[in-house]
């Protein structure tokens, strides 16, 4: 099984009503921000350890699980609003740096919750890396009543219990799964993630640490001109970092494009692009040493 190279803290802090589950490496420095990293849907905090591993200088970096991910609390909901992301954002920044801005690393939808943050709270950010958080495609406004209609479907499906995750008989069934998601994934680094991914049940069934009502549909439009009105007032610098594998393209089959997104980044002031070759969206497991490489070399010293 990998075996890390800098050691984790799991700390525990009341927000907005949950027992919100954070881990650390390192220790706070006079004078350096905590680099706060925030994953994607369907992922956990721990997923940041092999690019912290990577690092060559040590930091003092900070990593929650969202909301209904991981050991955090899940919240009394059948369903999940984005700006709640944005706000639990904003009471963590105010344990770990209430007055200086920080360095913030977001992959896929913590991505894009980091740009909107950054647009709504620019004062807080000093920096930004965004890793494959592409945002949605657009939609029109004439799609609002099917939306709707579609949003409350998929709650009553979930009270159903039609939104379940699948078990697993073993920790090694949960390495195998996410092998089967990510070919370039190793076996030693997939054993290693199964143990923080999902948890056994009294049973010894194993389950992702997921609340299913993730899947719902979100009742809202994705509204592209709001986004292009937050990225406008984004004041920190941008490094917007791609996998060569183009996953817009799998997910969406044209219906949002790399190119679209790039149009989008246009509305930044202040952008850079990189690039992560021989890698899929999951880049932080794929090359966490070119990684590491890139985000370092982007971040203030």
């Amino acid at each position: 099984m990998y075996q890390p190279r800098r050691a984790s803290r799991s700390e525990f802090l009341p927000i907005r009503h949950l027992r919100y589950h954070v881990r650390t490496w390192g220790e706070p420095r006079a004078g350096q921000p905590p680099l706060v990293m925030v994953h994607g849907w369907m992922d956990v905090a721990a997923s940041y350890q092999f690019v912290v591993d990577a690092f060559a200088q040590d930091r003092f970096v900070v990593a929650p699980d969202w909301r209904g991910y991981g050991l955090t609390e899940l919240p009394r909901t059948d369903n999940y609003w984005f700006p709640d992301y944005l706000a639990d954002l904003e009471f963590l920044l105010d344990h770990y740096s209430p007055d200086a801005p920080v360095d913030l690393v977001g992959h896929s939808m913590g991505g894009n919750i980091a740009m909107l943050y950054a647009g709504a709270r620019p004062e807080r950010i000093r920096s930004l890396v965004n890793l494959e958080g592409f945002g949605m495609p657009a939609t029109r406004p004439a799609q609002a009543p099917g939306r709707y209609a579609k949003w409350i479907e998929h709650l009553k499906a979930h009270h159903r219990g039609e939104t379940a995750l699948k078990s697993y008989d073993s920790m090694e069934g949960v390495a195998r799964r996410l092998m089967k998601t990510n070919k370039r994934l190793t076996e030693d680094k997939a054993r290693w993630l199964a143990q923080h991914w999902a948890q056994p049940d009294a049973h010894g069934k194993w389950h992702i640490l997921g609340d299913p009502a993730h899947k719902i549909v979100n009742a809202n439009l994705f509204r592209v001109d709001e986004v292009l009105e937050i990225y406008k007032a984004i004041r920190a610098p941008v490094l917007a970092v791609e996998a060569s594998d183009d996953s817009l393209s799998q997910w969406w089959q044209g219906r949002f494009t790399l190119a679209e997104y790039h149009e989008r980044l246009k509305a930044v002031s202040d952008l850079r692009m990189g690039r992560i070759d021989d890698a899929g969206h999951m880049l932080h497991h794929d090359q966490p040493e070119k990684l590491a490489l890139l985000i370092e070399a982007f971040l203030p010293q």
